[in-house]
């Protein structure tokens, strides 16, 4: 029997209608933040949310249905605020792309923005990612995988929480079409190290650095603020692109 979805506040306030869709489990990556939104963040969710928002209860999905055409898909978990995810939708319009986000103030900008704009090649999840890939996403259909920047989880008792474990990356496999990419990149030194190992395990990756080897950032990734000013003060960033064999 397959466990129901719930749904969890993602705002304090009670008649905000809109929830992060999730199961029970465990253990999980992340923790709802219940962050106040701003008043162009709320009314986005009645303003496009219907046009650009997917919920987990619906199930498995055909993205030639929801996108209508045939197109390269590619999925983003975590995309945070949006920015980036908007940017590469923009950029890539002969690719489809779909983003999931647990966090409402996130998702709120994105499809604020995503609507003013006028794009057509995005949808959203407010879940979680790991109850979307099971239940939503249907096996051997993404071009390329993306998660950046995820939330490292740095001190050791809770590097358990990482989202970045042998079983999701098997997950992700089994989503990615065969030559499909999976690209993920961190500024945690420690969290790439991880990535690594994790990644190379897994015998149906192959590295496009080579074996062992990070990668240059591509030029499909826009670069964040965050990111640029990291690199100012002499932060790092490591990325790791893989291709599903």
């Amino acid at each position: 029997m397959q466990e129901e979805p719930i749904n969890e506040p993602g705002n304090e306030e009670e008649d905000f209608p809109y929830r992060t869709e999730f199961k029970k489990k465990s253990i999980r990556s992340y923790v709802i933040r219940g962050g106040r939104m701003t008043e162009g963040q709320r009314k986005a969710f009645d303003n496009y949310w219907g046009p650009f928002g997917l919920s987990l209860y619906d199930g498995p999905i055909d993205p030639t249905e929801i996108f209508g055409r045939e197109a390269p898909v590619v999925l983003e978990i975590g995309f945070g605020m949006g920015d980036s995810l908007l940017e590469m939708s923009e950029a890539e319009t002969d690719k489809d792309f779909i983003g999931i986000e647990v966090h409402p103030p996130g998702v709120g900008r994105l499809i604020n923005n995503a609507g003013k704009a006028e794009v057509k090649n995005l949808r959203v999840y407010m879940a979680d990612a790991i109850d979307v890939l099971n239940d939503c996403i249907p096996d051997a259909s993404l071009d390329r995988f993306q998660l950046y920047f995820p939330d490292p989880w740095h001190k050791k008792k809770h590097n358990k929480r990482r989202i970045v474990q042998p079983e999701f990356v098997k997950l992700l496999c089994s989503k990615l079409k065969p030559g499909g990419l999976m690209h993920m990149a961190t500024d945690w030194e420690n969290y790439a190290e991880q990535m690594l190992e994790v990644l190379e395990a897994e015998e149906l990756l192959e590295n496009t650095a080579g074996k062992g080897n990070y990668a240059p950032r591509p030029d499909f990734r826009p670069q964040t603020k965050f990111e640029r000013r990291g690199e100012r003060l002499g932060h790092g960033v490591w990325d790791l692109l893989y291709k599903r064999q």
